[in-house]
């Protein structure tokens, strides 16, 4: 079974080796057709610190790391766009 892989923004790096990263998604309301966006936090595993607050990120889901940590940071997806 794949990985999921979510994009977001970093919004929090103060703690040793996790960020918090905020991931917007967008749908249609059921009746009222009108397209809402709803935003949920996750701690996501950063081993080398590198990355920052406001940094677009990629995070995949892995093994449980810590009780709330289930996620990994995988690319900066600014550093990607860069590289392409």
């Amino acid at each position: 079974m794949p990985r999921r892989v979510l994009q977001g923004i970093v919004t929090s790096d103060v703690n040793e080796k996790t960020v918090t990263v905020e991931v917007q998604r967008r749908f249609t309301h059921p009746t009222y057709k009108k397209i809402i966006v709803r935003s949920k936090k996750y701690l996501a595993h950063d081993e080398t610190n590198q990355v920052k607050t406001g940094d677009r990120v990629r995070i995949r889901e892995c093994r449980p790391i810590s009780k709330r940590k289930r996620w990994e940071v995988v690319t900066d997806a600014a550093e990607a766009a860069a590289k392409a």
